[in-house]
């Protein structure tokens, strides 16, 4: 895909609307085609951010350089973003988002699609199901847990991050056998990991893949048996905008198990 269609891609109405709402109050990087090519602060020095169109418009023309194409954003949601300063105040995170990064291929989005199913199961056992999305982000899949699924009770206990990277680890370490057998039946190829971090970014919901010309698409869990990864059309995309949804509460029971066994964000909260 030529830049220039890469720009008529991003001025689509719906393609703003959804990226907007993601991003918002999120740390923001976008990679272009390069290798290199890789930006998360404006020409001034502070945090990239898409707070409004005119900050997407502002994107593609000051980070020209880069040639953006991917769009990520940070799994903390923050309440100012205003210096690299503010990147630096753990008390500055409000929430954060629980995701399973599943690594594959675009050759074997199936497996990637199995994989997904494993987590989303084990989620829905556990009494969360309506707070939950899946996004094919180009070569694999990200299962999310909206962050607003926990209630005030719980991110007044616990820093967001301790709880986002708890929940993915206890869910990692309770599906770990399963996944195993599944990897020994796909011959490998496909892996799980607990990557949460302070930096962590994925891809925001129809951003393009920084290689394929593909856009992350969102669905819910009950669509993975019929996704086709023809869905990731960049210009008929088929995307579910119910990755906003979510019940307040519904994770709670799971965070207090999560962060029982396995205690927190192992690393310090400081981005320094």
């Amino acid at each position: 895909m030529e830049y220039a269609d890469v720009v008529r891609y991003y001025r689509s109405p719906k393609v703003r609307r959804e990226l907007l709402d993601y991003c918002r109050g999120r740390w923001v990087a976008v990679a272009g085609a390069g290798q290199r090519a890789f930006a998360r602060y404006w020409p001034d020095g502070s945090p990239l951010r898409l707070e409004s169109e005119a900050d997407l418009d502002r994107l593609l023309r000051e980070l020209r350089r880069v040639r953006p194409r991917a769009v990520y954003a940070s799994v903390c949601v923050y309440d100012r973003l205003e210096s690299a300063s503010d990147l630096e105040r753990p008390e500055n995170v409000s929430l954060a988002s629980p995701v399973w990064d599943i690594d594959g291929s675009l050759e074997r989005w199936r497996d990637v699609v199995r994989v997904a199913e494993v987590i989303a199961d084990f989620l829905d056992g556990e009494g969360v199901a309506r707070s939950v999305f899946v996004k094919w982000s180009g070569e694999g899949m990200h299962v999310h847990v909206h962050e607003r699924a926990f209630s005030e009770e719980v991110r007044g206990r616990a820093h967001p991050l301790d709880v986002a990277y708890s929940v993915v680890e206890y869910v990692v370490k309770k599906v770990e056998r399963r996944l195993r057998d599944l990897e020994r039946e796909l011959e490998g190829g496909v892996k799980v990991e607990n990557v949460i971090d302070a930096k962590r970014v994925f891809t925001a919901p129809l951003s393009l893949h920084r290689r394929v010309d593909l856009a992350c698409v969102c669905l819910k869990p009950d669509d993975l048996d019929s996704f086709d990864v023809s869905w990731a059309d960049p210009w008929s995309p088929r995307h579910d905008e119910g990755w906003r949804e979510f019940e307040e509460g519904e994770a709670d029971e799971l965070a207090a198990k999560a962060l029982a066994e396995v205690g927190g964000y192992p690393g310090c909260l400081l981005y320094t």
